[in-house]
């Protein structure tokens, strides 16, 4: 899935870097005041002029900052073998983290290094190591490090991440190559990410809009917990009694909400919109935009209206892989839960907090009622029950009419073949 970049400008004259600093954007100074058009105020940031360039500044020891050769011996000089991802800021790799101090056992890591072209990669790095360096919870990737070094051979920009052993969201519902997602794995996931963005949006002093939710931004630990990464687009919500913050629009396509893509003003309600497409990439196991299938089928979110939560034929867009494993009730309430995050207008969308709140009661309502569902629509052969109950009752019994039967069969052979097909047909009794 492309991302899609409108920039007011670029300065291509620019200012070499060697350290993580905030750079201003200069929509943020286009943000518009409280009025009718009203879609939310931020609740963490109202009583605190603190910016994120403030909280960084009194976290940012706590980042460890990496030499490019300790970087490039880690992933033995960035080989090809280790490379785990890629995308439009570069290329991901894992790679053996040595302690800081040379001492112990080396850790596993992601380091994802920039594409030395291009400004807009310089800005997302500085904007990941600025939130990643402030933010601390369970379902956020931890940034361990960064690396910034401008040299006669161009700058070097690197981010080291925890590793993710199991990838991400996406792998596990698009890809054959990985295991199906059980249901009550599906839903966690699911809590887990929505626990992350109601975190950016309501718990922080200062309030963070992900602006990037997606599938395969949502990474997965060994045990499967569902952590958020990429957090290159993310920006700082409105503050004071201002509704939404006015910027250039960036992001991909599928995922974006079309509110944010007609008027450019961003809110938390964008990001509870890209919830309610993953949660639909998770009850059908089919991306948001898909040009593979036929035309009436290229868009998820159309194709899913033709089976509303309430019709009878709503099961009909529930994953097949699996294989009618799920609560028939839950799936419902989520897809629910889904149809109100991408309500037309934002102000009517949930917070992510009452999100949160609803997957909880969906898993409850999925362990309540998984194993009637798992059952009810599995086609059950008949034949060996059948087979079996005469073995238990009197075997010597259901032997002789067994063979009164055969004898009366062979009346119709003459001969050897009679005899032949009396042999044959005594040795499968016995």
């Amino acid at each position: 899935m492309k991302c899609f970049f409108y920039f007011k400008d670029r300065d291509r004259n620019r200012e070499r870097k060697s350290a993580p600093v905030v750079l201003q954007d200069q929509s943020k100074s286009d943000i518009s005041g409280g009025g009718a058009e009203r879609v939310t105020k931020s609740s963490c940031s109202t009583s605190s002029p603190r910016s994120f360039s403030d909280l960084y500044e009194g976290k940012a020891q706590n980042l460890r900052v990496f030499t490019f050769p300790e970087l490039k011996q880690a992933t033995n000089n960035f080989n090809r073998l280790l490379e785990i991802g890629e995308g439009g800021f570069g290329c991901v790799y894992k790679g053996n983290i040595k302690p800081a101090d040379g001492k112990g056992d080396s850790t596993i890591g992601a380091i994802k290094k920039l594409n030395r072209d291009g400004y807009q990669g310089h800005k997302q790095w500085v904007a990941e190591v600025q939130f990643l360096g402030v933010v601390d919870h369970t379902n956020l990737v931890k940034l361990i490090g960064y690396c910034a070094v401008d040299g006669e051979r161009g700058i070097q920009r690197l981010l080291v991440y925890e590793f993710m052993s199991n990838k991400s969201l996406e792998d596990h519902l698009f890809s054959t190559a990985f295991p199906v997602l059980s249901w009550q794995r599906r839903l966690q996931i699911a809590l887990g990410a929505a626990q992350g963005l109601a975190y950016l949006h309501e718990e922080l002093e200062v309030q963070v809009i992900y602006r990037d939710f997606k599938s395969s931004n949502v990474l997965l630990d060994d045990d499967f917990k569902p952590k958020l990464s990429d957090f290159g687009l993310a920006r700082e919500g409105p503050t004071g009694m201002h509704t939404h913050v006015s910027t250039a629009v960036v992001g991909t396509w599928g995922y974006a909400a079309p509110d944010y893509i007609e008027t450019g003003h961003l809110t938390t309600k964008s990001d509870v919109w890209s919830f309610g497409v993953v949660l639909y990439e998770i009850l059908t196991g089919r991306r948001s935009l898909e040009r593979n299938r036929p035309k009436s089928e290229h868009k998820l979110l159309d194709w899913v209206k033709r089976y509303p939560a309430d019709s009878q034929k709503f099961s009909m867009i529930i994953d097949p892989r699996l294989e009618n494993q799920y609560s028939l009730h839950a799936a419902r309430k989520m897809a629910k839960l889904a149809d109100t995050c991408l309500l037309k207008s934002a102000k009517d969308r949930p917070k992510m907090s009452q999100i949160v709140e609803t997957l909880k009661q969906i898993i409850q309502i999925s362990g309540e009622n998984s194993t009637p569902r798992d059952t009810s629509f599995l086609i059950v052969d008949d034949d060996p029950v059948v087979e079996e109950k005469p073995k238990q009752m009197g075997a010597t019994e259901s032997l002789k009419r067994r063979m009164a039967h055969l004898a009366k069969l062979s009346e119709h052979v003459g001969g050897i073949s009679r005899r032949r097909f009396m042999i044959m047909q005594k040795a499968k009794v016995t």
